[in-house]
């Protein structure tokens, strides 16, 4: 009996361990399954520590994200359901009433999506315990050039190196999941982007990227503190060489992306995604698309019906704001 009452007890503890593993393997799903209501609770803090965030930034004050942006926010939350996908807005502060019913239709679009949250972003706090505090302590936002390029740039190295996770611009549409863990764009061989990159928490290349942000500022230089700041702190410990065919790089666990990957439309034909396609191209070899906002001086726009490459991968990766920024502007315009 002493026997038995011993194996019924190993059992009973087996399945009991078993239960738990199963509990915390599911965590992440569960949690979000329990949204919209206990998400407005969260603080980014909060929200951040669970890791592996998507992490997306506007540092413009405006409050409305315009279709572009719902776009790259709603693919990342579809191809990444389990992970956080998170929108800061300089524009946003604690005192903003913008909620589920807000007059925004953007902004209540993606703050109904489970895996969704916005939040003011807080230059001074996102520096803290970083290089870049001292630099922003002392810098003039006014008589900047570019500062909402700058300022960005800054933003999205914090808070990927006190975080982790992956940081993407507001035009970057996700199509598949990204397999890297720590990661650079190549926009171009031997060029990288700051577009889109991955690293986990506390990474050293991060935070070399910080030191040199403030030892070679100059705001004065578009893309200094960006695509130039990644470029050539990868130069120093890699040797770059160019790509050929559709292959990564990897250097000192860093994986050096294909342009392919995510810039399989240079920006020089930036211009393309706006354009009625005899074939559309599949983008086997991609795991994001980014559109060159930068470059739409003139402001082109998806419209319901051109038949554009941009109106197909909307309807593809982000039918929601599809549905409802694009086809009922047109019928609301209409009658």
């Amino acid at each position: 009996k002493a026997r038995m009452l011993k194996k019924i007890q190993i059992c009973l503890c087996f399945f009991f361990v078993s239960a738990i593993l199963y509990e915390i393997s599911l965590l992440s799903g569960c949690f979000f399954s329990y949204m919209p209501m206990s998400k407005h609770f969260l603080t980014p803090e909060q929200v951040l520590n669970l890791g592996k965030s998507i992490i997306f930034l506007e540092t413009t004050e405006r409050l409305e994200p315009p279709p572009l942006v719902s776009c790259s926010v709603e693919s990342a939350a579809r191809i990444y359901p389990d992970r956080p996908i998170i929108l800061f807005m300089k524009g946003l502060t604690n005192d903003t009433a913008l909620d589920l019913n807000s007059s925004y239709a953007a902004f209540s679009l993606l703050s109904s999506m489970k895996n969704v949250f916005i939040f003011p972003l807080q230059m001074e706090t996102v520096f803290q315990e970083t290089p870049l505090l001292q630099w922003y302590n002392q810098v003039v936002p006014e008589q900047e050039k570019n500062w909402v390029h700058v300022s960005s740039d800054a933003s999205r190295l914090a808070l990927i190196w006190k975080y982790g996770g992956i940081y993407m611009d507001t035009d970057v549409i996700s199509i598949r999941p990204i397999p890297e863990e720590s990661f650079l764009a190549a926009q171009k061989s031997q060029f990288s982007s700051n577009g889109i990159f991955g690293f986990p928490a506390h990474h050293k290349f991060v935070w070399d990227c910080m030191e040199n942000f403030v030892l070679k500022y100059n705001g004065n230089i578009w893309g200094n503190q960006g695509p130039f700041l990644m470029t050539r702190m990868l130069k120093t410990i890699c040797n770059l060489t160019d790509f050929k065919g559709t292959e990564d790089h990897s250097c000192q666990n860093i994986s050096f992306l294909n342009p392919q990957r995510f810039y399989p439309i240079p920006y020089p034909a930036w211009g393309r995604y706006y354009q009625v396609w005899d074939k559309s191209p599949n983008f086997n070899h991609s795991y994001a698309l980014h559109l060159w906002n930068f470059m739409n001086h003139n402001r082109k726009a998806v419209v319901a019906g051109s038949n554009t490459l941009a109106e197909k991968l909307y309807k593809a990766y982000c039918p929601t704001t599809y549905e409802d920024l694009i086809q009922n502007a047109e019928w609301k315009g209409f009658t």
